[in-house]
C-alpha cells in the first residue's frame, strides 16, 4: 500500500510540474516581444465591448 501511495504522489507532482510554464514576455499568438510602449498596455476592462449575439456561449 505504501509504495503505491508514494508512486501516486510522485506522479501527481510530476504532472503538476509539467503544467508550469516559463513566464514569457511575448504575445501567445504572434510570438512578438511585449514592450512597455505597446498600446494594449493601456487597455482596461471597460475598453472592451462585450460579445453578444447568436452562437455566443454555445447557444
Amino acid at each position: 500500500m505504501r509504495p503505491k501511495m508514494i508512486s501516486l504522489t510522485l506522479l501527481i507532482a510530476l504532472g503538476l510540474a509539467g503544467c508550469v510554464t516559463a513566464e514569457d514576455d511575448t504575445y501567445p499568438i504572434s510570438g512578438k516581444e511585449c514592450t512597455a510602449e505597446d498600446p494594449v498596455q493601456e487597455f482596461g476592462a471597460t475598453d472592451c465591448s462585450p460579445v453578444a449575439g447568436a452562437g455566443v456561449g454555445g447557444f
